[in-house]
């Protein structure tokens, strides 16, 4: 069997009946800028969404992450009790072949996101694709919002920043993915930016989670996302 990573869409096979919303399409929706029709953090966008993944696996206790050694945690795949969503089923995959450390993982499955995640929210009507042309000439596709979704997804995140309100464990990994990358400035309409925000979303990139702590595999596997792989990625100059 290769160890090439399987980049698969979700346009191949769209499902009918789509269960609830994923970490990682909420932290895509989050991202996504209504202004502009444009992505936050695109530069790093593949690390955001391959951490997010992770946190969906870990979620359905489908993966976790263990100690190997004094610098090294390695990704290991769990017993399967369902089959996974099909946007994670590659990423699972990936990780059933053998343990890799965390950095590897977030290599091999981000950039393969973008596309099915961003298809799987205009499928919900989450968003929307608008045909336009560019110069009355070159065809043009721009991104819309189609649902209330992502307001309520940023109200969430806003009594969270700004209300002090204890996270669930969703909003928290939103929260920890949106600070790591840098991208929360962005949000200054919609969640005023501050040093007391600041902070705070520090505070819960670090992994205090208050109440949502509890769920112990969730904030091991971010919490070894962020600090194995995020920052050194975070180091490149963001948009």
């Amino acid at each position: 069997m290769t160890d090439q990573y399987d980049a698969r869409s979700t346009n191949d096979a769209l499902s009918p009946h789509l269960g609830d919303p994923l970490l990682v399409e909420d932290v895509m929706l989050l991202l996504f800028q209504p202004d502009s029709g444009s992505i936050a953090g695109e530069n790093i966008l593949f690390y955001v969404l391959g951490g997010a993944a992770l946190g969906d696996l870990a979620l359905q206790e489908r993966i976790e992450v263990r100690k190997e050694g004094a610098l090294t945690n390695r990704i290991h795949a769990l017993d399967p009790h369902a089959v996974p969503d099909e946007l994670l089923a590659p990423a699972l995959e990936y990780i059933e072949r053998k343990p890799r450390d965390v950095q590897t993982v977030l290599a091999a499955i981000g950039p393969n996101l973008r596309a099915p995640v961003l298809d799987r929210l205009v499928e919900r009507g989450d968003l929307t694709r608008e045909q336009g042309r560019s110069l009355g000439i070159f065809p043009t596709t721009k991104l819309a919002l189609g649902s209330d979704r992502r307001a309520a997804l940023i109200e969430r995140v806003r009594s969270v920043l700004t209300d002090g309100e204890t996270p669930d464990i969703r909003t928290a990994a939103s929260i920890a993915l949106l600070s790591a990358s840098g991208t929360l400035p962005q949000f200054d309409g919609e969640i005023p930016w501050s040093g007391d925000v600041y902070t705070r979303a520090k505070t819960i990139e670090r992994g205090d989670w208050g109440a949502a702590a509890a769920a112990e595999a969730v904030t091991r596997t971010m919490g070894a996302v962020l600090s194995n792989a995020l920052i050194a990625a975070f180091a490149l100059p963001r948009t």
